[in-house]
């Protein structure tokens, strides 16, 4: 183990600040909203939604990190378990925008009115 001899309240306080931080940032932002990341988008999604996506990945790999231990294991049995988390968040993220876009695109443009 790389970390037997550092605290494990030290440790914890650690992982709690670093994910106080980001979550911090990440209320910040969605109470702020600036102009230059809420107007301007990237696959038809804002580009402050992609910083939302982007944040909560970092948070997920960090709380698997530190506290699955992940960062005392060889790297490839890291891999084997972080690589098909990531492709499955993409992927998810992927269907959730194209069909999201597609709902919104047969309400937006066809007689049918939105009832929800």
């Amino acid at each position: 183990m790389a970390h037997a001899h550092e605290s494990n309240t030290k440790r914890i306080w650690t992982v709690f600040g670093i994910l106080s931080i980001i979550t911090i940032v990440e209320v910040a932002f969605g109470i702020v909203k600036p102009a230059a990341l809420h107007h301007h988008e990237l696959f038809h999604l804002n580009l402050l939604n992609w910083l939302f996506i982007i944040l909560t990945i970092v948070k997920a790999y960090y709380i698997m990190w530190a506290f699955m231990h992940l960062e005392g294991e060889k790297a490839g049995f890291r891999w084997s378990i972080v690589a098909p988390l990531i492709f499955l968040i993409i992927y998810l993220v992927f269907i959730l925008l194209v069909e999201g876009n597609y709902v919104y695109e047969v309400f937006h443009n066809s007689q049918y009115k939105w009832i929800f």
